[in-house]
Formats: C-alpha cells, structure tokens, sequence
C-alpha cells in the first residue's frame, strides 16, 4: 500500500470515525418519515455538481428519500460531504445533532451495503459509466450526471447492463423536467412550426491553459484511483480539482473539464442536454444522426494542459432530413426551424402563458407568440411531464413505481453518443456516415478507432462486464 494512500485513510478514519454510531435524533421526530419508510441513498462523488444538484434534489424530498452514506476519493470532500449533509438533516428535522451519514473513502465497498436503495453518482466523465454498471449489478437504482459516457463503447455497455438488471437510471438532463423545454418539444412534434427542417445547438467551449507542472500528490486525494481506467500521468491541481483556498474555492469548476483524457470538453459537457433535447424534438430518443462533419480548433503545443476543443462548429443530418447545426457562435439554446416558423428555447426562468418580447432572448420564443400561450390542446401528443417540474423527484418516484423516468440509460447513451460522434468529426476529416443501429462508421475505419479507448487495469466497463461473468456484451 503506498505511503500517501495510508496517511490517507488514517486522515479520513479520524474525520469520519464517528459516522458508525446512530444519530442523535429523538425516535419522536420521525413519525410517518422513519428512516424505514425511506428510500436510502447514497452519494458517490462529493464535489461541485453533487452540492449544488444532488444533495440539495434530495433534500428537498427528506420526507420520501433520505441520504444515509457518502463516497469519495478526496478525504476532504468526503469529510464537508458528511458535515454538510448531517447539518441539514438536523435542521430538517429540528434536531440538536445528526449523525446519520456513513463514509466511504471505496464507493465499491459502499455498494456492498444492502441497506443502500439507490445511489446518485457526480463523479468526473471518465467515471461515470462503470460506477453506474457496478451499481446496477448490485441492485441499486441510479441517478447518474451526464454525459452518460467516456467513449461509445462505454456508454453501450452502460445501457446494456441498465437494460439486462431493470434497474432505474435517471440521466442528469434535467431540462427534460423544466417546462419550456417539454413545451417547445411538444409544439415541434404536434407541427406548430410545418415539417422541421433545421436545429441550430449553441454551446459554448473552453479556453486553453492550465499549469502542466507536476506537483506532490495531496496525501488527501486517492489519486491513482482518481485516473481510473486512463493512463497515468503527473499530478497536477489543473488537472483534477481545486485543493487549495477557502471552503467555496475549494467546489470551483474543475481543471478536468478541460482535459481530454477524461472529457471530450463543451460538446458533451453542455451538448449532452441541448443534443438530447434536440433529440425529444425529433422523435430520435433511440437512434442519432446519419453523418456528421465538422471544423474545430484546439489548442496549439505549449499552450497549457487543457486540451479540449475550442471553438468548432458540427453539421449533423438526422433521418426524415432534418440537419443539426452545433457551434460555439449561436446563442445558447436550441432553435427549430419549420416550413411554417420556429421556436427557440433556452434556460431562464419560464412560466407556461409568459408572452415573449421582441427578437430578445427569452427562456422561450416563437415565430408567433400565440402557439406559446396556446400550449398543446389535450387531444394531441404530450411528452413526459416530471411531478413538480422536478428532476429528482421524478427520479424517486420511478423508484418507488418502477415505471421509466424522464430520461432512462438508453436514452442517456444515445444523446451522449451524438455529442461523441460530433466530438469525432472534429478530428477526422470528411463527411462520417454512421450507422446508429450498428454504432459504427460506415466510410472510415480511422473514425472507429476512436469510439474506444484503452482501459487501464483494473478500472473500467471492460472489467465490469468480465467481473459479472458479461464476456464482451450484457
């Protein structure tokens, strides 16, 4: 065992020791919301999504779903994750102390625990599909942050295991629960704007730079199980996430964002909602595009050690001869364009019978304003509706009912692998016909050489898959 991993795990057995002993709650506080009565979740990854996302998505529904453990890599995290959670369970629940919160510095040994119903995994891209395959191999359902995938490949067998365990997955997309979006998806399918033509995606993109200068691992941060299933390289704070500073520079955004070796960068990082949604529009939830060719830039040699795609602009054509546009230059949001009009949505603050004004920006515009306030008439199509408009409730509530949530695993997979095919167009030349069905390139072999990776032993799906007794497919 090497000497950073044992201070380690001493550091963390001293901060998280008392995490074995019951809360101190009185029995009175719970009545109808006994833990007994409540979906058991757990945490893995612990750093900027998982609080402001999943921790306070949970919370918010402490009467019907309650965290009880908490993993992570970085002791520090682990140690906030805990403190954080346990505060606001006893505020909740008026209590002088809680002390509810198990903590793992291992999510495998977590996943163990019986006890656990469901998980929500916020970990870095390159970890998020083997997390989710071992969790549903273990029988939890999972709440899991896009992009749903590293590779396609990965996300393939993501879905597979998703599909052969039954288990629920929620993917992160949660614009599939906020209105404007299912209303613009809605009018696009029920043919308020004439046969759809043209999608036009904004997303933005990352700069260049970052300090490649290797530096002392923290003897906090399990680093080498950090890479996971990439090859190894230096530590350097640029390339993982912030160690130093106060508390709230402590959950800034990560400098693995913008590395290759773990992202494809803002094409999947924002691509993954605003393709999926792209996706509902057209009915193509289950299947992707047809071609893709595009122009991107990335950074120069020497320039730093953030890698990702600059600026970069995607044609996409899809079946019934609608053509995606992606890049940098559009305003952020999605905008459908139909023989008869458009419609244009983005993320604000909406509410169903807002008028639009003018040309401006609004959370939702259109052509004709009156096919807004007007809505979908109760005869015609309606696409799934989240209770609350809520993400995870609607997630729990797919827990508890068993029926598919807003955005189920294959779905997850499919939206991810149209952001991976755009990402790969971006670095072979020519126009890729790919064949959505197969999931592979039909007119270059150097195009399907990058819908894998090399997965470094012992971490990865390939691994899992072997495990579980899969062979090369669940």
């Amino acid at each position: 065992m090497n000497e950073n991993l044992t201070s380690r795990r001493g550091w963390l057995k001293s901060a998280g020791a008392i995490a074995a002993f019951p809360a101190i709650v009185p029995s009175t506080v719970f009545g109808q919301s006994a833990p007994s009565n409540h979906i058991h979740v757990a945490q893995i990854g612990c750093g900027r999504i998982a609080r402001s996302s999943e921790f306070p998505g949970v919370l918010a529904h402490h009467g019907m779903a309650r965290f009880v453990a908490v993993a992570d890599l970085d002791a520090v995290r682990l140690a906030d994750a805990k403190h954080t959670l346990e505060e606001q369970y006893a505020k909740r629940l008026g209590a002088a102390s809680y002390n509810g919160i198990k903590t793992y510095a291992d999510y495998q040994e977590m996943l163990a625990d019986k006890s656990i119903d469901a998980v929500c995994i916020s970990t870095p891209d390159h970890w998020h599909a083997q997390p989710a395959m071992e969790a549903a191999l273990a029988g939890k359902d999972i709440y899991l942050q896009k992009p749903a995938s590293l590779t396609i490949e990965e996300g393939r067998h993501m879905a597979d295991v998703l599909k052969k365990t039954g288990r629920i997955l929620q993917l992160g997309s949660q614009q599939r629960s906020e209105p404007q979006w299912r209303l613009a998806c809605e009018l696009v399918r029920n043919g308020r704007i004439g046969k759809l033509k043209e999608i036009f995606v904004g997303l933005p993109y990352d700069p260049a730079g970052g300090n490649p200068s290797p530096m002392p691992r923290p003897e906090t941060l399990d680093y080498n199980y950090w890479l996971g299933s990439t090859p190894e390289v230096a530590y350097t704070e640029d390339r993982v996430h912030p160690q130093t500073g106060d508390g709230k520079r402590r959950y800034d955004r990560p400098g693995w964002l913008r590395c290759q070796q773990f992202g494809a960068g803002m094409i999947t990082g924002w691509g993954a909602h605003h393709l999926d949604i792209a996706h509902w529009a057209m009915d193509q939830e289950y299947a992707g595009p047809t071609s893709a060719t595009a122009l991107a830039t990335f950074p120069a040699p020497g320039s730093g050690l953030w890698d990702v795609h600059g600026n970069y602009h995607v044609r996409m054509r899809y079946p019934n001869n609608v053509t995606v546009y992606v890049g940098d230059f559009y305003p952020t949001g999605v905008k459908f364009l139909g023989e008869d009009g458009w419609i244009w949505v983005t993320r604000g603050n909406y509410k169903a019978g807002d008028p639009p004004v003018g040309t401006r920006l609004e959370a939702l515009d259109a052509h004709d304003p009156r096919i807004l306030r007007e809505g979908t008439k109760p005869n015609e199509l309606h696409l799934h509706a989240s209770p609350q408009d809520d993400h995870h409730l609607d997630w729990l509530k797919s827990v508890r009912t068993r029926k598919p949530p807003a955005t189920n695993a294959e779905i997850g997979h499919r939206s991810c692998s149209a952001c991976l095919v755009a990402h790969i167009a971006m670095q072979v030349k020519g126009e890729l016909q790919w064949d959505a069905r197969t999931e592979r390139f039909t007119n270059s072999e150097e195009a399907n050489t990058h819908l894998r990776r090399e997965q470094r032993a012992p971490y990865g799906t390939w691994a899992v898959l072997k495990k579980a007794g899969m062979g090369e497919s669940a």
